[in-house]
């Protein structure tokens, strides 16, 4: 036999192909039933042929055989050209991904004791995070004695959120979880 055969989107030899990556759906000779349904290229319906006799169809078109749904009786299969159908699906994918908003979470974390300095700074870095659109998720960890008083930390959360409450709101009031405290603030909506 020539060199002669045809691409299919795989690496192609004289009608053998060879997977370039792992696919999800069977394809061309990967289907192991003997009956299937068929849809052709411009989406008319072929109707139930044997599997050979479809394959035969496709490979004359210098397309591919791809199951699109295994759980009917018996497969439906499409004459599709398959790396141009994985390239458009790939493309809707990186599209979606494009267009999601991905908010990510800052955290600031504050101790009990907090002096007013430091108070002022952790509460100047959030602001930040919040005016850049960020999530921001403040932290009281509590040590040792600190664990039995506990319901001392509300007041300085409150007293963050206030001073962070020109620019970000509570999204989620403090909240005791463990050996910590937790409050998220998001960022208040520009008009």
């Amino acid at each position: 036999m020539g060199a002669e055969g045809f691409f299919c989107g795989h690496f192609c030899f004289v009608w053998r192909c060879f997977n370039i990556s792992k696919k999800d759906l069977p394809i061309n000779e990967e289907i192991r039933v003997s009956e299937i349904r068929v849809i052709d290229d411009d989406g008319s319906q072929l109707g139930i042929m044997q599997t050979k006799e479809a394959l035969k169809r496709a490979i004359d078109k210098n397309l591919d055989l791809v199951t699109i749904t295994l759980t009917a009786a018996p497969p439906v299969c499409r004459i599709m050209d398959y790396g141009k159908y994985k390239f458009e699906q790939a493309k809707r994918e990186k599209e979606t991904r494009k267009n999601q908003k991905v908010t990510e979470i800052k955290e600031v974390r504050i101790s009990l004791n907090i002096d007013v300095h430091d108070f002022n700074t952790k509460a100047s870095s959030a602001i930040k995070f919040l005016q850049s659109g960020y999530k921001v998720k403040t932290t009281i960890r509590f040590r040792g004695r600190e664990l039995a008083h506990t319901q001392m930390g509300i007041p300085v959360m409150e007293r963050f959120a206030e001073a962070c409450g020109e620019f970000g709101v509570v999204e989620k009031q403090a909240k005791f979880e463990g050996r910590s405290m937790m409050m998220f603030l998001a960022p208040k909506e520009k008009k």
